[in-house]
């Protein structure tokens, strides 16, 4: 028996660069069926994982500006374009998917280093 998938306004949504990174690092072990190994009541999907990864963007939008943003918005959508095109991980798709979690992830750590008060000396 299928579980239902929770609701897109009843899900949890990143509120800062760092909850952002961890909804990558979750979304790299889910890949590329993103369904939860976990008991929940509700089911994870590609949808529910996407929805979540882009309104976190939207959410530090300010933080990590609007150029970084819609760098990392298109390569959220270049990443589901992949693992859509590979969701049974056969070919390199969804190699090409996980890289665009790393190069995101590495885009967001950088943009938290540019933004840390700097030490006088």
């Amino acid at each position: 028996m299928s579980r239902p998938v929770l609701p897109l306004d009843k899900l949890y949504i990143p509120q800062s660069v760092g909850d952002v990174v961890d909804q990558l690092g979750s979304m790299m072990l889910s890949a590329p069926k993103f369904k939860s190994r976990l008991p929940w009541d509700f089911e994870e999907d590609i949808d529910t994982n996407f929805h979540q990864l882009n309104e976190g963007l939207k959410v530090v939008r300010r933080q990590i500006g609007d150029e970084t943003y819609a760098r990392l918005v298109e390569m959220s959508d270049r990443m589901r374009a992949h693992f859509e095109a590979d969701p049974d991980d056969k070919t390199e798709d969804g190699i090409k998917g996980r890289e665009l979690i790393d190069e995101m992830t590495e885009i967001l750590r950088a943009s938290r280093r540019r933004k840390a008060p700097r030490g006088n000396g």
